[in-house]
C-alpha cells in the first residue's frame, strides 16, 4: 500500500507516488484539461491516501502534471507501480484513478477504456477492477 513519506525514504519511493500521481492526471486530463473538481479531488486523495502534507501533495501534483505531459504514454508509470507494489498496493492505486474518475459524478468512454487499460497492465482482473470501480462509484453515490 501506498503510505506517507517515512524518515529515510529513497528516491525510488518518491518515484512510486509519482507515478501513481501521474496516473491519476492522466485520468483526469482525458479532455485535456484537469478540471477544479478533479485537480481538488487529486489533491485531497495525494493528503489524505498518501500521507502527504498540504505543500507536498501540490508539489507532486505539479510534478505529475508535468511528467503527465511528457510522457508519450502510460506504460512507463504502470511498469514502475507493478514493479515495486503487491496486489493490495496496486489496486489502491487503481482505486485512487476510479476516484478521479468519479470525480465530477460520470463516467465517460474514454475514461473506462483509460482503466481498462491501466488495470491490464497492473496485471488486476476484470472481475476485481469492476468490484473496486463498483465501490468507488457507490461511494461517489452519497
Amino acid at each position: 500500500m501506498l503510505q506517507g513519506p517515512a524518515a529515510g525514504e529513497t528516491p525510488d519511493k518518491e518515484c512510486e507516488k509519482l507515478a501513481a500521481a501521474a496516473l491519476m492526471v492522466e485520468v483526469a486530463a482525458h479532455d485535456g484539461e484537469v478540471s477544479r473538481v478533479e485537480r481538488e479531488r487529486i489533491l485531497h486523495l495525494l493528503e489524505h491516501r498518501l500521507g502527504l502534507s498540504q505543500e507536498e501533495a501540490l508539489e507532486l501534483f505539479v510534478e505529475a502534471l508535468a511528467a503527465q505531459s511528457e510522457a508519450n504514454h502510460i506504460l512507463g508509470f504502470t511498469r514502475r507501480i507493478k514493479d515495486h507494489f503487491d496486489d493490495a498496493g496496486r489496486e489502491n492505486i487503481l482505486e485512487l484513478m476510479w476516484e478521479v474518475v468519479f470525480a465530477d459524478g460520470k463516467e465517460d468512454a474514454y475514461e473506462s477504456n483509460l482503466m481498462r487499460r491501466v488495470a491490464g497492465l497492473l496485471y488486476i482482473s476484470d472481475l476485481r477492477s469492476g468490484q473496486i470501480r463498483k465501490t468507488v462509484q457507490v461511494r461517489h453515490a452519497d
